[in-house]
């Protein structure tokens, strides 16, 4: 439980969660999730398209019981970055999605992203987490240093130039003040 409140993770069910997730990827402030003129049944299609993938999964993060984020998780040797960087044994993918609202709470995203963290983490499997933002999502990018991210260089993807950054287990407990 973080001061904020206490984030859960559960498996995100493509069609009883769509509309929510259609409000989200929609809204101005998800920009960089380039979803802003997807349909209701574009975003079903996208999320069971990774439901039935084998390396690829989301989640639908809860604040205190309520949806709240997006999560999720890829294994980047079949998704996301084939091909643009060496992954190394216990690489994990990630990305993170905040709802929109109309009552910010200060901290919040910072609170979701170590909440995300802290998951991925939980699997001893995972050694690094790897993201790769939009090279303009400036707000992201402060973010996920402060969390223990490294950027390592720009990448090109097919929808983006992006800023390849990874985050090791002790980095993310460095950054946390937890000691190793």
């Amino acid at each position: 439980m973080s001061a904020i409140g206490t984030f859960t993770v559960r498996p995100l069910d493509p069609l009883r969660d769509a509309e929510l997730l259609h409000r989200w990827v929609t809204h101005p402030k998800a920009a960089f999730w380039m979803m802003q003129d997807a349909k209701l049944q574009d975003v079903e299609r996208e999320y069971m398209r990774i439901a039935a993938h084998e390396h690829h999964h989301a989640y639908l993060g809860l604040h205190d019981g309520e949806p709240a984020f997006l999560m999720e998780k890829y294994d980047p040797r079949y998704v996301e970055l084939v091909g643009l960087y060496e992954p190394r044994p216990g690489d994990v993918g990630m990305h993170f999605l905040v709802a929109p609202t109309d009552r910010p709470v200060h901290g919040f995203t910072r609170a979701v992203i170590t909440a995300v963290l802290e998951e991925l983490f939980a699997d001893p499997a995972t050694r690094r987490v790897v993201v790769e933002p939009d090279v303009g999502n400036k707000a992201v990018h402060a973010l996920n240093e402060a969390v223990g991210f490294v950027p390592e260089r720009e990448i090109d993807k097919p929808e983006k130039r992006a800023l390849l950054s990874f985050c090791t287990r002790e980095q993310f407990e460095a950054a946390r003040g937890v000691s190793v």
